[in-house]
């Protein structure tokens, strides 16, 4: 059970039915065509749909409260004694309750913005919590005004550490979703160029990404990348921790090295970790981990057995055996230049491989700065690579500023020419990394590239 429907007579004081009898609400949820059990219905309106239309198949499967728009007639066909909790909108409405039943949990809440990085430091932060408190996280990439409030309400009772993961597209979302959730603490992963079509320019997006400071507990504390020029503005603040490899940074790595299966690195020069990820970029991301635990009394062993076998959300650098003993990274659930950048020098570190093959597609809002941004890719690919390819209209600036340097470079139109090339090349010590924004859908070759 998450409450009763007193405490949302005590939220929402405009209501009607049997309130007051104590029903258990163990669920809320948005989608009348789900199965439920003892749910609260919050009908959400849309540009092209209405929630409040929707009631009879939330009722019927399992709804036993609802919150409706007091400009909404009620269906007749509700029970008299059926609680119906009135509110002036009810997307605000699923705002309020979220930020009334944190209070009521009272858990530690970490909330994670950032250009890159969010979903795997979200993950990294919440199996290292997980491994000492009850902790509850963002499910997938439930992180704009919608998904953090029911993040926060499928948080079970007994939860101790909740571990929010905070997205935007335009200036005052992180403020919002920062002033529902109340971080304790508080991590900017980086600053990178996604949604740079709405916010103008890397400043802008600095600007937005701080904002996760308005709910900031006035005890709280936020971990940046140092390393970030444009967060050095908030260095002056007492209450902002610099993560980075710089050594002016009050949390360091260094030592790092990279094997075909890990990455190892020092923390502040004295205490090694293991890190069953690859890349920089992750052990940055590991460093925010490690800062919050050591802030929660997380010991030092739960740190490390969290580190060295973690679970992460899908498709994000997901190694998979591909066809003819070949190796698949699985990057495509998302891009933006810094991670893709990233990615593509990870696989060129790695060793052990006679074919490196990048698949890379389009880099969606960019705006005016797309090809631009393309070029600055293709920059980032040196001579470990032997095969580019590419599918998309922007994507074409990376193959086109490498033609004449890697053994074989070709754009493709579409996806199935592009699979049917890659097909032969598809052999033992092939590696072959797919990266693009998710609306390329790059994941969708693996059924015929990957190990059936």
């Amino acid at each position: 059970m998450l409450f009763t429907t007193e405490f949302l007579a005590d939220v929402f004081d405009d209501c009607k039915g049997a309130v007051q009898d104590g029903i258990e609400i163990n669920e809320v949820i948005t989608d009348s065509r789900r199965q439920s059990h003892k749910s609260l219905f919050i009908p959400l309106v849309g540009e092209s749909f209405d929630g409040h239309d929707f009631l009879k198949g939330a009722f019927d499967n399992g709804a036993v409260a609802i919150l409706w728009a007091k400009d909404r007639e009620l269906p007749e066909f509700l029970p008299a004694g059926f609680p119906v909790f009135y509110v002036d909108d009810t997307l605000e409405g699923l705002q309020l309750l979220a930020r009334e039943y944190r209070k009521r949990i009272n858990p530690t809440v970490i909330g994670i913005t950032g250009s890159n990085g969010k979903t795997t430091t979200k993950d990294l932060v919440g199996t290292v919590t997980g491994s000492y408190y009850r902790t509850h996280r963002t499910k997938g990439n439930l992180n704009n005004h919608i998904g953090v409030p029911l993040t926060i309400l499928s948080m079970p009772p007994q939860t101790e550490v909740l571990v929010l993961e905070m997205g935007m597209s335009g200036f005052g979302e992180i403020e919002l979703l920062s002033k529902i959730a109340e971080p304790d603490y508080a991590v900017i992963t980086n600053i990178g160029e996604s949604h740079i079509e709405y916010l103008g320019s890397r400043e802008g997006i600095a600007q937005a990404k701080s904002e996760i400071l308005a709910g900031l507990k006035s005890d709280g504390r936020l971990f940046i990348d140092g390393d970030e020029a444009l967060l050095s503005p908030l260095k002056q603040r007492e209450d902002v921790i610099g993560c980075g490899f710089q050594p002016h940074n009050q949390i360091t790595a260094d030592h790092i090295r990279m094997y075909s299966d890990k990455t190892t690195f020092q923390f502040n020069g004295q205490i090694a970790y293991e890190l069953n990820m690859l890349g920089e970029h992750n052990v940055k991301n590991a460093l925010f981990a490690i800062a919050i635990a050591n802030q929660l009394g997380i010991p030092e062993q739960y740190i490390k057995s969290s580190l060295s076998d973690l679970e992460l959300t899908g498709m994000r650098f997901e190694f998979m055996s591909g066809r003819n003993h070949s190796t698949i990274i699985n990057d495509a659930y998302n891009a933006s230049p810094t991670s893709m950048k990233a990615s593509i020098n990870v696989v060129q570190q790695l060793a052990g491989y006679q074919r490196k093959v990048l698949v890379l597609g389009d880099i969606f809002e960019l705006g005016e700065q797309a090809s631009a941004l393309h070029r600055q890719v293709a920059a980032a690919i040196n001579q470990e690579i032997d095969v580019l390819f590419t599918v998309g209209s922007n994507a074409r600036e990376i193959s086109d500023a490498k033609q004449n340097e890697l053994r074989l470079v070709q754009h493709f139109d579409s996806l199935d020419d592009l699979t049917t090339a890659l097909l032969p090349l598809l052999e033992d010590g092939t590696l072959v990394l797919l990266k693009a924004s998710r609306g390329m859908k790059l994941e969708t070759m693996l059924k015929d590239i990957a190990k059936q």
